[in-house]
């Protein structure tokens, strides 16, 4: 593990780079139906996964350093352990959500978002939870968030036929190293690195994923299954 933290000032800005980015591909959604590098996920679903997450986020913050996901940590349980709870939970939160349109969704994650950025900077040093030892502050949680928001963007960036890159992501490769602790992470181009750690291909749609033409045999279209985003903790 890279034992230097990311830069604070760098972590806020990535942070609200990744909360501008969702909002702004949201107002161009044409339609909230397509699916996602998020398997089984429409972007609809993306939404609110985005919304449970902000919202989660900032009760993990509020709560630290006794929240639910400090105590899902101190378990030392296994990574393989750690994500079927976290995907166990994303599901359960996904379907308890009242039915709504995706604008309504994405502006219930701002609201979220925001309320984090600005507890953030005072409580930077708190203990957030501590796994296998190791003590990770809210700065810590705070790089795995803009981790959570640059790969949600990116996802519904793809669903939209379109593509995105966050503007700095040598500081996503730090703050996967301090705020992922329990997944590794892969070499190469940082974006790419991140983007495959988190279970999701660069290349998603793979042309074999894609609609057939009338006529054809319909295959999904998906790629290889994402993992949920391994911020989330609670992600996708």
């Amino acid at each position: 593990m890279e034992r230097t933290p990311p830069d604070r000032h760098r972590v806020l800005e990535s942070y609200q780079d990744g909360v501008r980015a969702i909002v702004a591909l949201a107002d161009g959604v044409a339609d909230w139906d397509v699916p996602t590098p998020c398997a089984d996920w429409r972007l609809i679903d993306l939404a609110g996964h985005l919304r449970c997450v902000a919202e989660n986020f900032l009760e993990y913050l509020q709560d630290a350093p006794d929240s639910r996901l400090a105590k899902l940590f101190a378990q030392d349980a296994a990574s393989a352990v750690l994500i079927r709870q976290q995907a166990r939970q994303n599901a359960a939160e996904l379907a308890v959500l009242p039915a709504e349109p995706g604008p309504e969704r994405i502006m219930a994650f701002g609201v979220s978002a925001g309320a984090y950025a600005d507890l953030t900077p005072d409580t930077w040093d708190r203990t957030h939870l501590i796994y296998r030892g190791t003590k990770y502050t809210v700065g810590d949680h705070a790089g795995a968030a803009c981790v959570e928001w640059h790969l949600h963007a990116w996802d519904m960036a793809r669903a939209s036929g379109a593509d995105y890159r966050p503007r700095d992501p040598d500081l996503l490769v730090s703050a996967w190293h301090w705020g992922v602790p329990h997944l590794p992470l892969a070499a190469g181009d940082p974006w790419e690195s991140v983007l495959c750690s988190s279970g999701r291909s660069p290349r998603w749609p793979e042309p074999a994923d894609r609609p057939v033409a009338a006529g054809g045999s319909a295959r999904r279209r998906g790629g290889r299954p994402a993992r949920q985003a391994p911020a989330g903790r609670g992600r996708g």
